[in-house]
Parts: C-alpha cells; sequence; structure tokens
C-alpha cells in the first residue's frame, strides 16, 4: 500500500497524461532522476556510474594507505583487531593481575599480520568498480549511505578473504602469533574451555581457535570500515567531494 502510493505522489509530481499513448511512469521516473530531455540535466547515467566510481576508488585509496601501513590497525580503535571474543574476560582478567603484556603482544600480532595483507586489496577492489553496471551505479548513488560500500562487499568479500588469507597465514608464522597465543592461554592458567564451541569468533568444530581466518575477517572487516566512513563523507560533507564530477553527482 506504502508503495503504491509513493508511486501516485511521483506521478502526480510529473504530471503524467492519460491515454495510450503516455509516456511510462517508469520512464517519467527515470528521466526525472537523470536528466529531462530539454537539457535540463540532473544526472546522467555516465555521471552516476563514474561518481560512485570515484568515491569507491577514494574509499579504498584511503583504506590501503591508512591501513596497510604500521599501526594501520593497532593504533585505530575502531579497527583494532582484539583478542577474540570468547577470550575477551580472560584478557581483563590478565591485565588486572598485572600479566596484560601477553594479551598485548598477541593483539599487535594479530594487528601486523592484517597490516601486511591489507594492500592486496587495491587490485581486487579496482576490478570490482570496473565491472559494477550502469544499473548498480544509479541505485547505488541513490542509495543509503553505505550502499556502495555494501554492494562493493557483497561483490568481492570472497576474493578478499582467498587473497588475504595466504598472506595472513605467511604473517602469523613470521610474527609469532600462534606462539603469543600459547602463551595467553599459559599465563591464562590453559583454561581450555576457551578455546571450546563454534561460533563467529573463529572457532571451528573440532574446538581449534583458526587464527588466521580470525585475522583475516577482522581485517576485511576493518578495510569497509574505513571505505564505509569515506562514502558518508562524500555524501554527507560538500568540502570532501574533492571533483567536479563526485560534487555534480552528490549534490
Amino acid at each position: 500500500m506504502r508503495r503504491h502510493l509513493c508511486l501516485f505522489a511521483i506521478a502526480a509530481a510529473l504530471g503524467i497524461a492519460s491515454g495510450a499513448h503516455a509516456q511510462s511512469l517508469e520512464d517519467q521516473i527515470k528521466e526525472r532522476l537523470l536528466g529531462s530531455r530539454n537539457g535540463d540535466a540532473s544526472l546522467s547515467e555516465r555521471d552516476a556510474a563514474g561518481g560512485i566510481r570515484e568515491a569507491l576508488a577514494q574509499g579504498v585509496d584511503r583504506a590501503v594507505r591508512q591501513l596497510g601501513t604500521q599501526d594501520g590497525f593497532f593504533r585505530d580503535q575502531a579497527v583494532k583487531i582484539l583478542v577474540p571474543g570468547k577470550m575477551r574476560k580472560a584478557a581483563d582478567t590478565l591485565r588486572k593481575v598485572g600479566a596484560g603484556k601477553h594479551v598485548d603482544a598477541f593483539e599487535l600480532s594479530m594487528n601486523r599480520a592484517a597490516e601486511q595483507a591489507v594492500p592486496a586489496a587495491a587490485g581486487i577492489l579496482s576490478d570490482a568498480v570496473r565491472q559494477m553496471t550502469l544499473r548498480d551505479a544509479i541505485g547505488l548513488v541513490r542509495g543509503g549511505e553505505t550502499s556502495a560500500t555494501d554492494f562493493f562487499r557483497r561483490t568481492s568479500e570472497q576474493k578478499l578473504f582467498d587473497a588475504f588469507r595466504p598472506i595472513v597465514a605467511k604473517q602469523t608464522q613470521a610474527t609469532g602469533v600462534t606462539r603469543k597465543y600459547k602463551d595467553f592461554t599459559k599465563k591464562n592458567g590453559g583454561t581450555m574451555a576457551l578455546l571450546l564451541g563454534g561460533d563467529a569468533d573463529g572457532a571451528n568444530t573440532a574446538g581449534n581457535l583458526d587464527l588466521d581466518d580470525y585475522v583475516t575477517r577482522e581485517a576485511i572487516d576493518g578495510l569497509f570500515h574505513v571505505i564505509a566512513e569515506q562514502e558518508r563523507r562524500i555524501r554527507q560533507d560538500p568540502a570532501a567531494r574533492t571533483s567536479e564530477l563526485l560534487r555534480r553527482v552528490f549534490r
């Protein structure tokens, strides 16, 4: 019912004519969104595609430069990779009794691995931008404040995981993540209950925490967090629209 009322209101605003030769509602709405025949241009399909691609490109560039450097994750509380959820209470306890250095070392090693993986995102996400259709772009321009980032994530997350995980695995070995993890659990009195169960924290059905999977997923979450931040800025803040195209598309 609400959808029909909305379409009726749009139809009234556009002054839809009756009769067999009247322009279709879909065509008139599209004309209003994309520019009129009389040259009262608002937004062309080419502009929409170019604008949304440029916005995403800026988000990717910022995310890779910000996160793909030393302390990119570790010093940013919004994306810092913490000990897995089931271990947070134990980590807090260790810090309270003066053994926080073991928690810090474990967390630092995971963040270092993520920082090494992020630069691999540039090529994958660039391909995703180029493959975006005009229809995709039109919908994303008029979508929610992170609609482009959300689309990006749906179309590229698995490729990012496949690319990130080998890099993370190599870095977790090089930075001693597993050893630091064992130090952490040993200092916690060997409480193996921390490792039981299977959930989003990365524990598999055998009850063993897959640290490489955990770090990879956290790295991807951080990457898209920064891209989404940039998209919001472009949509909300005219000063963030650094090109004529962005100003035209996101006005």
